[in-house]
């Protein structure tokens, strides 16, 4: 329909536009910015309409992105936040308008988690901290920004996070800062795990038992620090959450584990066992806080407190 694609395109142009004007916020909270635009630059005259083009939107969004698995999960969290006690108008403009303040409610309260997150964590992060740091991510990079105005004095190291490196990343931006770090392989988590306080990390879901998706090597770090009895901190947004109850590593979708491409080709020949995964499941068992801007929580509750605010 042409009607369709004159939404894609326009849907496509508000996110790109907001990622080239902010390259800071994430994927899926400009996503989601996207779609408040959208919905209220269209005049739509019934709900199943609006839920029609909406869900339009959010599949090409979906597509746009390697990182597809954040933005649908966002997408699920702000249909369901804004359409909770909205229905039930019989004028559906007036249902429209108040879906767009709440729209604008939730992005704002996203675009602010981050700063949420670092100052829950202030406690966490003393003078003389030694920490270890997997990958690279916005939320944990806040923390440590936050601490180092509070004027802390921390090390950290960084493991290098193959296949992409993006622990490299992680390290210019903490020397920049003038924190202590050093990037260490991948292989080396074992041998320094004994000389580090804690580890934090930021992940890619969080799910519904309490576990996360996050950058391949997560579960190993978790397992190092498990033995050595170093508590493990994940850091990381609500609308990361996740409705998924994973059972091992072989429950990660594959759409999640690899690359969109990769898994195209694999359906084609059915061969995905020379494909290296990109994320792990690490279990609730392994964590012991998740921060986010819901709360410091134990990681078991994630799911009862997205209940509360979402249902």
């Amino acid at each position: 329909m042409q009607a369709d694609a004159a939404d894609k395109e326009e849907i496509l142009r508000y996110y790109r536009q907001i990622r080239e004007d902010d390259p800071d916020r994430s994927c899926p909270l400009a996503a989601m910015t996207a779609m408040v635009q959208f919905v209220e630059n269209n005049k739509m005259e019934t709900i199943s309409e609006f839920h029609h083009r909406i869900e339009l939107c959010s599949k090409v969004l979906i597509e746009a992105e390697s990182k597809h698995s954040s933005i649908d999960c966002a997408y699920k969290l702000f249909r369901r936040y804004i359409t909770l006690t909205n229905m039930h108008e019989v004028d559906f403009e007036r249902s429209r308008q108040n879906m767009i303040q709440l729209g604008h409610s939730w992005v704002n309260k996203m675009a602010n988690a981050r700063q949420t997150i670092a100052k829950l964590a202030e406690p966490f992060i003393t003078n003389n901290t030694i920490l270890l740091t997997h990958s690279y991510s916005r939320v944990v990079m806040e923390v440590f920004r936050k601490a180092v105005e509070k004027g802390r004095s921390f090390k950290v190291f960084v493991c290098e996070s193959q296949p992409d490196k993006s622990g490299l990343r992680t390290a210019k931006e903490l020397r920049e800062m003038g924190v202590d770090c050093t990037v260490i392989l991948d292989s080396a988590v074992g041998y320094i795990m004994e000389s580090v306080v804690m580890v934090v990390v930021g992940a890619e879901n969080l799910l519904k038992n309490g576990g996360i998706f996050n950058k391949i090597g997560t579960l190993s770090i978790a397992i190092a620090a498990k033995k050595y009895h170093r508590p493990l901190y994940v850091f990381a947004e609500s609308l990361k959450y996740m409705e998924y109850f994973p059972l091992n590593q072989d429950s990660i979708p594959s759409d999640l584990k690899f690359k969109k491409a990769d898994v195209e080709e694999a359906e084609e020949d059915g061969l995905m066992e020379d494909e290296h995964p990109l994320i792990d499941y690490t279990p609730p068992k392994y964590i012991n806080r998740l921060i986010s801007d819901i709360g410091v929580l134990p990681s078991h509750a994630i799911g009862d407190e997205m209940m509360s605010v979402y249902h």
